[in-house]
């Protein structure tokens, strides 16, 4: 695969990140975006330990998804205090994954500020991602195809990101957001994958406070250098085409495979599966793999 590095950058104006970036749909890492926020002080590990160590909070691993899987149920549960303690422990698989953490603790809230930067961002409470030593967020693009503003706290984290336009290499399995879990994006192995030979892709390396921009409909796998956490602000699809498609998935296309699961089980799975590589292939005119 190709990746190219993304643009790095100390500070951006609202003219600069609307025309230089969100217009042409381009991801870009800002640094100092967070450095007058609370949070650029306060958001390790420690201190989360110190304000949520109670609360319940649901985990996720990096098991192949099975028709016993509802639509983003967790593998588990587990203080957060408790998970917390793992993470600098020793290196997990768990992840936590969309969670509403600041509803539980509003303290949190105070913490970061919205930022201006020309898009219109959803106002509800921004969801949190846990993650510890080496564990991995599959390859994937979001269900609503928003902008995302992503926000990296406590260590270092890596983004491979691809653009909708890269959809064609990726496997994607039909009836789902995610390309085969069994692909190792870290070092794909091209004879079994020859389609991603062809991707152009970007990757990023973030830090405490730094905030990538991912434009909407982007496909993204992400790898915890070290334990930390991110959080993600939203702002709507703004081309007709992604909306509608948004649209489609949250009405239309959760629904049907959650009810194809339970109607077909695990074949239903294991066709989708089979099909992400004929299908791919077919489109690509690649034969006899």
């Amino acid at each position: 695969m190709e990746l190219r590095e993304i643009p790095r950058l100390e500070t951006i104006t609202e003219e600069e990140f609307v025309a230089n970036y969100v217009k042409p749909q381009k991801p870009v890492v800002v640094a100092n975006i967070t450095k007058d926020w609370p949070a650029y002080q306060k958001w390790h590990l420690d201190y989360i330990r110190e304000v949520a160590e109670d609360k319940i909070v649901p985990l996720y691993d990096d098991r192949p998804v099975t028709h016993k899987d509802g639509f983003n149920e967790p593998h588990a549960k587990m203080k957060m205090g408790d998970y917390i303690d793992l993470l600098e422990k020793e290196p997990t698989n768990y992840r936590i994954f969309l969670f509403n953490l600041m509803k539980e603790v509003p303290s949190l809230q105070e913490d970061f500020k919205w930022p201006e930067l020309g898009i219109k961002l959803v106002k509800q409470l921004p969801m949190l991602f846990f993650g510890g030593e080496n564990s991995k967020v599959f390859m994937h693009f979001d269900i609503d195809y928003s902008n995302i503003l992503h926000f990296h706290f406590h260590g270092k984290k890596q983004c491979v990101l691809f653009a909708p336009d890269q959809s064609k290499y990726m496997y994607k399995v039909p009836h789902s957001l995610i390309s085969r879990e069994d692909i190792n994006f870290d070092n794909p192995d091209f004879d079994l994958w020859p389609a991603l030979k062809q991707a152009n892709g970007y990757i990023a390396h973030l830090e405490h406070g730094d905030m990538l921009y991912m434009p909407e409909g982007y496909w993204h796998y992400m790898k915890y250098v070290t334990p930390g956490f991110s959080m993600s602000l939203r702002s709507l699809p703004k081309k007709p085409i992604h909306f509608a498609k948004a649209a489609y998935n949250v009405l239309v296309m959760r629904h049907f495979d959650n009810l194809m699961r339970r109607w077909k089980g695990q074949d239903w799975i294991d066709h989708k599966n089979e099909q992400a590589i004929r299908r791919t292939h077919q489109d690509l005119g690649i034969w006899g793999k």
